[in-house]
C-alpha cells in the first residue's frame, strides 16, 4: 500500500473549518452553493455564514441552475453554453459567409447580423472563435455592386436599404458599398420618411414653392452694399441678426456679385495676410482684456484733426465691453471707458495695451493696481498682437462709411453705438467652429463677469480722477472754486467730472457733455485756469424750451466756467465769559 498523499481530516460542514482545505476558487464557489442546491438550505443563512452578499448568492444559484458546473469557471456563460450545446451548422456557416462577403466586418457586427436573421444572440467572443476554427474561403462575387458602379439609382439605393434591414451598421454599409456614411444616412432617412418613393431620383433644383431667397432679402443685401467695405460674411451676419434669414454666406456672395455687375458696385479690397500666433489669446472668460485707440480720419464735423475711438475688448469672446468716440486721446477720455467696463463686467486678470502714453500714465497705473489688474504691453512694431486691431478692421468695414456721412456729433455717436451693438450681436468668424452653437461675442460671453466691486470701492479706485456732482438749475456743477457748465437740459441730474492735469470733461450716462482745458496741480493751488473747448451735441432737451437761447443772446462769449470766491474761514465760537455758578462753593459745602 502506498503512502497517503493528503493528511486525513475529519469531515465537517463548518465553513470556517472547511475554508482552509479548499485549494481552488472553483472548489470554494461550489462549497458555497452546495448546501443550497443539494439540500435547499436558506440563502440568507448561507450568505451570513460565508460573508457573501445575499444578492450575489442568488445570482450564483441561478447561473448554476442554468449552466451547471460551467458557471463556476471564469468564462462567458453564453459562450460556455454555446460550446456545451454546440452552434448549429447553419449559424457557423452564416458567420463564415459574412466574413467572406466583407472581410472588414468585425465580430460585433457579425453577431448583430446573425441576431437580426435568426433571433439568436451570440456570445461576445463566439464569432471570433468560429472564425479562428474555420477557414474563410475567397469569394469572387459580391452580393451588391459598389454604389457608384450600379447604373440604376433605385437599385443602388435599394441595396443600401436591404443591407440596413439585414442588420448591417452604417459604417459597414459605407465600407461595403464604397460611399460615405453621410450618403448611407441620407438614403436610409429618405426611405424611412417616404417609403419606396424615397428610392427614386428627385428632380433637380429646389422643390417648387420653397424659396429662401426672396426680393426683400436681395434688397437688404443691395442696401448693405452701399457700404463698399462690407463683405459677404458681414452682410450675412447682419441678415441673420435683423431678418432671421436662412440663406448661406455663399448665396449672399453670389447675390452681391450680381449686384456688382448690375449697379457697378466696387468690390471690397482685401490685403492678403499670414496668420500669426497670438501671445495674448485667452482660454477663459475675463482672463485678458485689450484696450486701444483708433483714429477716425474721414468725417464731416467742423473739427480740425482726427477723432478717436477708444475701445476695450474681452479677448475670449471678442466682445466690446465699452467704447466711446472722443475728441482727444487723453486720460479724461480713456478712464471713463475703463470705468464703464469695470463697473459692468468687473475687472480682468490681465490688461493688455500698446505703449501709448495714455495707457502708461501714473494715474492709470494707480487705477490698474487698485483694481488688481496685471498690466502688460504688446511688443513695439507688432500691432497684430492686439486683439482690438482685428476688431478695428471690422469697425473700418462696418462703421467708417457711416462715420464719413455724419454731419453732427450726435450722428457720429449714434453711428458708433449702432456699430457696437451690431458687432456684439452678429456672428463672429472666430466662433464659427464652436460646438455649443454660440456664434456671436455676446452669446459667448453670456452672463459671466470678472471680479466685481462695490460702488464705493470702485469710486475709491477712481477717486483722484472722477468726481460725482449734481447739476444745478442752470446746468452747472461746482468743483473746488469753479462752476463748470454741463448741460441745461440735465438740471438736478448726476454727472461725473473727469479731471487730469490739463483737461476736464463733464460726462453723463457715458456721453461727454462738455470739455475744458485747465491747469491743475494737486496740492499746489488746486484748479487754476479753466477754458471751455467745446460743448457736445446730444439728445437732451429742456423740459420747457426757452424763448431765446444763450448763444442767441450772449453769443459765444457767455461764461461756461465761473471763478467763485473762496470759502470764508469759519469763525471760532468760544464763550465770551464763563457761566457763573448758582451757589458759591463755600455755601454748597
Amino acid at each position: 500500500m502506498g503512502r497517503r498523499k493528503r493528511p486525513k481530516v475529519e469531515p465537517t460542514d463548518e465553513w470556517e473549518l472547511l475554508l482552509p482545505l479548499l485549494e481552488w476558487p472553483e472548489q470554494q464557489a461550489y462549497e458555497e452553493l452546495r448546501p443550497m442546491v443539494l439540500f435547499g438550505a436558506s440563502v440568507a443563512d448561507r450568505a451570513r455564514e460565508t460573508g457573501t452578499p445575499e444578492r450575489t448568492m442568488y445570482r450564483r444559484v441561478e447561473r448554476f441552475e442554468e449552466d451547471g458546473m460551467l458557471s463556476l469557471f471564469a468564462t462567458d456563460p453564453a459562450a460556455a453554453r454555446a460550446k456545451r450545446q454546440g452552434l448549429e451548422p447553419h449559424v457557423r456557416r452564416m458567420i463564415v459567409e459574412l466574413k467572406a462577403e466583407h472581410p472588414r466586418l468585425n465580430s460585433n457586427e457579425i453577431s448583430n447580423i446573425v441576431y437580426v436573421r435568426t433571433g439568436r444572440r451570440l456570445g461576445d467572443h463566439t464569432a471570433a472563435r468560429v472564425l479562428s476554427e474555420e477557414v474563410v474561403p475567397l469569394k469572387l462575387s459580391r452580393l451588391f455592386e459598389p454604389y457608384h458602379e450600379t447604373g440604376d439609382a433605385r437599385e443602388r439605393r435599394g441595396a443600401v436599404v436591404a443591407l440596413h434591414l439585414d442588420g448591417w451598421s452604417a459604417k459597414a454599409i459605407a465600407s461595403y458599398m464604397r460611399v460615405s456614411k453621410r450618403t448611407v444616412y441620407r438614403v436610409i432617412g429618405r426611405w424611412l420618411e417616404e417609403g419606396e418613393a424615397g428610392l427614386e431620383d428627385r428632380p433637380p433644383g429646389r422643390p417648387r414653392g420653397v424659396r429662401k431667397l426672396d426680393l426683400a432679402t436681395m434688397d437688404f443685401i443691395r442696401r448693405s452694399q452701399e457700404n463698399p467695405e462690407l463683405g459677404a460674411f458681414r452682410i450675412h451676419a447682419a441678415l441673420v441678426q435683423k431678418r432671421g434669414a436662412e440663406v448661406s454666406v455663399r448665396t449672399v456672395g453670389r447675390v452681391m456679385a450680381v449686384h456688382r455687375e448690375l449697379y457697378g458696385i466696387a468690390k471690397p479690397k482685401r490685403s492678403p495676410h499670414q496668420k500669426k500666433a497670438m501671445p495674448f489669446e485667452a482660454s477663459r472668460r475675463h482672463q485678458i482684456w485689450t484696450a486701444d485707440v483708433r483714429y477716425i480720419k474721414k468725417h464731416r464735423l467742423p473739427v480740425e484733426g482726427y477723432l478717436y475711438v477708444i475701445s476695450i475688448l474681452e479677448n475670449y469672446s471678442r466682445k466690446i465691453l465699452a467704447s466711446a468716440v472722443c475728441r482727444k486721446q487723453d486720460l479724461p477720455s480713456f478712464l471713463p471707458v475703463l470705468h464703464a467696463a469695470v463697473g459692468r463686467y468687473g475687472s480682468p486678470e490681465t490688461f493688455v495695451t500698446d505703449s501709448g502714453s495714455v495707457f502708461l500714465a501714473n494715474r492709470a497705473r494707480e487705477v490698474y493696481e487698485a483694481l488688481g489688474m496685471e498690466k502688460v504691453e504688446i511688443e513695439k512694431g507688432r500691432p497684430w498682437q492686439s486683439f482690438v486691431e482685428t476688431t478695428f478692421n471690422i469697425q473700418k468695414r462696418m462703421a467708417d462709411h457711416h462715420f464719413a456721412k455724419a454731419q453732427t456729433w450726435q450722428e457720429l455717436v449714434d453711428a458708433h453705438d449702432r456699430w457696437m451693438g451690431d458687432y456684439n450681436a452678429q456672428r463672429h468668424w472666430a466662433h464659427e467652429r464652436r460646438e455649443d452653437g454660440r456664434r456671436s461675442p455676446e452669446a459667448v460671453l453670456g452672463f459671466y463677469t470678472g471680479v466685481r466691486y462695490h460702488p464705493e470701492d470702485l469710486s475709491r479706485a477712481f477717486f483722484e480722477s472722477r468726481h460725482d456732482r449734481v447739476l444745478d438749475a442752470l446746468g452747472y456743477a461746482r468743483l473746488t472754486h469753479w462752476r463748470i457748465f454741463g448741460h441745461e437740459g440735465l438740471a438736478r441730474r448726476d454727472v461725473a467730472l473727469w479731471l487730469s492735469s490739463d483737461a476736464l470733461a463733464v460726462e453723463h450716462d457715458g456721453k461727454t457733455l462738455s470739455r475744458y482745458e485747465i491747469e491743475y496741480r494737486p496740492g499746489r493751488g488746486g484748479l487754476g485756469r479753466v477754458r471751455c473747448l467745446e460743448l457736445f451735441d446730444d439728445a437732451h432737451f429742456l423740459p420747457q424750451p426757452r424763448l431765446f437761447g444763450l448763444e442767441e443772446v450772449l453769443g459765444d462769449g457767455w461764461l461756461k466756467a465761473l471763478k467763485l470766491d473762496g470759502y470764508a474761514p469759519r469763525r471760532s465760537r468760544r464763550p465770551e465769559m464763563l457761566q457763573q455758578v448758582l451757589f458759591p462753593y463755600t455755601e454748597a459745602l
